[in-house]
C-alpha cells in the first residue's frame, strides 16, 4: 500500500490539532502531532489560513507521496457530505464558514484531490477512534461520551456509527435531552458544574480542575462530583438499555476527574441493574485524530460515508 499514511484533524473552539497515523499499522505518528490556536470568531480566509497552515506542517512531517488524504472531526452544524459549513451563530462558532465550501478552499490551499479531503462529526470521530485504538476495542455495541465544554456521544455497532436506528436517538445526539430545570448540556458540562458550585458557594471559579482540587477540604465540591456521576448514569441508562452498550468510555476534560465521580456512577448503573465495561480515554484529543484518519481507510469509509448525511 503506497498511499499507507492519513492525517486527522481535531478541529477546537479555541484550536485545531492534527497528526498523521499509519493506515496498515494503525499507529498513530506521535513527532507529527502539529496544533495552534484557532480563532473560531475570525475571517474565512483567517481560519481557512490557519487550517492550511497547519496542515501544511504536518504534510511536511510525512512523506508527502505516502499521503492518502486528510480526515476532519468538525464540530456540527456541518455538512459532512459536502464539506461545508453550516453555522447559524446560535452556538457563536465559526460564523465566517456559514455556507463556506471549506473542502475546496483546503483542496486549492493544500493542491489535494477533493476526494482526499473528508469530514466527520467530531464526537464520532472521538468514538471511532477509542474503537480502533483505544478502549472500545472489540466491542461490537458501544457508546462514547465527551464531557466538556458540551456533552457529546456517539453510538457504535462494530466500530460503525449508528444514527438513525430507533434502538439510538436522532443522529445519535443526547445533549438536547431535557434534564433537571434545563437540558442535558447544560448540566453535564464544565459551565454546569461550574454554575452549581457558585449557586452552592457564591465563589466564581474557571473550571472544573478548580473544583477538583478542593474536593479533599470542601463538601460542595465533593457532593458535586457524585451527584454528576450518578444523575450521569440516570441519564444515560435508558439509551443504555435501548442499544443493549457493552462498553462505554468517556472522554473531554471532565472525565480527567473521573476519580470522583466514578464510583457514584458505577453504584447508580449497578441499582439500574446494568453490567458493562465502564472506560476513561487515555487517549482523549488523539482519539479524534484516529477517528479522523480512518476515514481514508476504503474499507471503513465504505461503511461510514451513507451515514454521514445523518449527522
Amino acid at each position: 500500500m503506497r498511499k499507507q499514511i492519513s492525517i486527522g484533524v481535531d478541529v477546537g473552539g479555541s484550536h485545531i490539532s492534527c497528526a498523521a497515523y499509519n493506515l496498515v499499522d494503525n499507529i498513530l505518528i506521535t513527532e507529527s502531532i502539529s496544533h495552534t490556536d484557532l480563532n473560531n470568531q475570525g475571517s474565512k480566509d483567517e481560519i481557512v489560513g490557519i487550517f492550511a497552515t497547519l496542515l501544511n506542517s504536518c504534510i511536511n512531517k510525512i512523506d508527502r507521496d505516502k499521503l492518502s488524504g486528510i480526515g476532519i472531526a468538525m464540530p456540527g452544524p456541518f455538512d459532512y457530505v459536502n464539506g461545508i459549513g453550516l453555522f447559524t451563530g446560535s452556538n457563536a462558532k465559526f460564523q465566517s464558514l456559514s455556507n463556506v465550501n471549506l473542502k475546496s478552499e483546503l483542496q486549492q490551499c493544500l493542491n489535494l484531490p477533493e476526494a482526499q479531503i473528508r469530514f466527520i462529526n467530531d464526537a464520532t470521530a472521538f468514538a471511532i477512534g477509542e474503537y480502533f485504538n483505544g478502549q472500545l476495542k472489540g466491542n461490537k455495541q458501544a457508546l462514547a461520551i465527551t464531557l466538556g465544554t458540551g456533552l457529546g456521544s456517539a453510538f457504535l455497532s462494530d466500530g460503525i456509527p449508528v444514527i438513525v436506528e430507533g434502538s439510538v436517538p436522532e443522529n445519535g445526539c443526547i445533549w438536547h435531552f431535557p434534564f433537571e430545570n434545563g437540558i442535558a448540556d447544560d448540566y453535564f458540562s464544565t459551565r454546569g458544574l461550574v454554575n452549581r458550585f457558585f449557586e452552592r458557594t457564591g465563589i466564581k471559579i474557571n473550571g472544573v480542575k478548580e473544583i477538583a482540587d478542593m474536593v479533599e477540604n470542601n463538601s460542595v465540591a465533593k457532593e458535586l462530583f457524585v451527584d454528576f456521576g450518578e444523575k450521569l448514569a440516570l441519564f444515560l441508562s435508558p439509551w443504555i438499555k435501548s442499544f443493549a452498550v457493552e462498553a462505554i468510555v468517556f472522554g473531554g476534560n471532565i472525565s480527567k476527574a473521573s476519580n470522583l465521580f466514578d464510583g457514584a456512577l458505577i453504584n447508580q448503573l449497578k441499582k439500574d441493574d446494568l453490567q458493562l465495561k465502564i472506560a476513561y480515554s487515555e487517549l482523549q484529543e488523539s482519539a479524534a485524530f484516529v477517528g479522523g484518519a480512518q476515514l481514508l481507510n476504503s474499507e471503513f469509509w465504505k461503511s461510514v460515508k451513507s451515514q454521514l448525511q445523518y449527522m
